[in-house]
């Protein structure tokens, strides 16, 4: 009666629908976990600079740099479910111009399987820390924060903050530029 396109239409659909719903099972089981776990961040240098920027209009911008140390037990996090970890350091901050500044430092893959415990020292900004005009100078509240991206193999994508910040003080002095 029926073709056999017709029947392996009817199988593979099916079959899909099975596996969908076995997904979403699976989604299900780690949707709920929490994973956040408590994060130790020290900064041992800031430094701050007035240099041209190139990227807009003539004028003169601040530039950080900071050296921070970064401690934190990742191992909760990874189930069956994670992949892996996008970790990111950031930067937020208010300026007069601007409520709120989030500016990325520093940032990790952390593939499961690999070393989950972050023992970092003396490490450097991996990107500019840049402000569109002189909002760092002498800013009392500048607040880092290590969040993470959980890359599941099923489901959604979580955006977690770790629990642990630093908010420092950055200079009201310039550091002298060299002229070459």
């Amino acid at each position: 009666m029926n073709t056999v396109l017709s029947r392996a239409n009817s199988l593979f659909a099916f079959s899909l629908s099975v596996m969908a719903a076995l997904t979403f099972g699976c989604f299900v089981t780690t949707a709920f976990k929490d994973r956040r776990v408590s994060v130790d961040i020290h900064v041992s240098k800031v430094m701050l600079k007035n240099v041209d920027d190139f990227t807009g209009p003539r004028e003169r911008s601040d530039l950080g740099f900071i050296t921070f140390d970064i401690s934190a037990d990742l191992e909760p996090i990874f189930d069956w479910n994670v992949k892996q970890l996008f970790l990111y350091l950031s930067a937020e901050y208010a300026t007069k111009s601007n409520s709120l500044n989030q500016v990325v430092l520093w940032d990790r893959i952390i593939l499961r399987g690999e070393n989950t415990k972050l023992n970092l020292r003396d490490m450097k900004s991996k990107y500019f820390f840049f402000d569109d005009g002189n909002g760092l100078r002498a800013n009392k509240n500048i607040t880092l924060t290590l969040s993470w991206n959980v890359i599941p193999n099923a489901g959604i994508l979580p955006l977690v903050a770790g629990s642990g910040h630093v908010s420092l003080p950055f200079p009201e002095q310039y550091e002298a530029t060299k002229s070459y």
